[in-house]
């Protein structure tokens, strides 16, 4: 038997997409990044914008100049109304010290389930 809430099946949410659920105050975006499944509240702690409308990018990462290194997992989220962007393997803002509120998701079944929801 499945405890928590039962969001949709493996299936559903296919790699680079998400899927909004009206769950909590501002609801919560499960997304499918590369086969693993984060889920987001959709608040931006900065503003209390609806971070989960925002668009998703690459992490972009440089120890010198011209020595990019890009992921092309789209692991960013920015958020439409400032710009923050928040990282989706913890939650963190990219600048500063905000951060995300990031919710446990389990596979049981072939159905993807928010726990503590």
């Amino acid at each position: 038997m499945t405890s928590g809430y039962v969001v949709a099946r493996v299936d559903e949410i296919p790699p680079g997409t998400h899927k909004f659920v009206s769950v909590g105050k501002f609801g919560i975006a499960v997304y499918n990044v590369n086969g693993e499944f984060r889920a987001v509240t959709n608040y931006c702690p900065h503003r209390g914008g609806p971070l989960c409308v925002g668009k998703r990018y690459p992490i972009v990462e440089s120890s010198e100049p011209y020595d990019i290194k890009v992921s092309g997992t789209d692991e960013i989220l920015r958020c439409p109304w400032h710009g923050l962007e928040f990282d989706l393997r913890d939650g963190q803002a990219e600048v500063g010290k905000l951060r995300v509120r990031m919710h446990q998701v389990r596979v049981e079944n072939d159905q993807i389930v928010l726990q503590g929801v």
